[in-house]
């Protein structure tokens, strides 16, 4: 009973502890930036027909695309326990060649350069 007291106080303490450093440092430095509700670096009150980068959209698809290979690869280690753990293996790989050989490809067309 005292060591489930004991962790019940240090986890509460450390929660407590965490949540008041996590509302106490953004409100160091306030500034214009920090509370826009919007973070994409657009104007919020401006004009909605202004030109935008479409190479601020490639990189953010660029993104989405390798977090979800991440997302694809997480159980890769609890492939070895399926029947065929080398199916798995193989499939797990194909998907790093392709998404490798599509970067090698941007990468080459110059895609993934900011100036021109």
């Amino acid at each position: 009973m005292n060591l489930m007291t004991t962790i019940l106080i240090i986890t509460t303490a450390l929660s407590l502890i965490l949540a008041t450093i996590s509302f106490w440092i953004p409100q160091m430095n306030p500034d214009a930036e920090k509370l826009s509700p919007y973070e994409c670096g657009f104007d919020p009150l401006g004009s909605a027909r202004l030109p935008f980068s479409l190479r601020f959209f490639l990189v953010a698809i660029l993104f989405l695309l390798f977090d979800l290979e991440i997302a694809l690869l997480l159980p890769l280690p609890w492939g070895d326990q399926l029947h065929s753990p080398s199916m798995a293996f193989f499939w797990a790989a194909t998907i790093l060649v392709l998404l490798t050989l599509g970067l090698v490809y941007e990468w080459t067309q110059g895609g993934l350069e900011w100036a021109e």
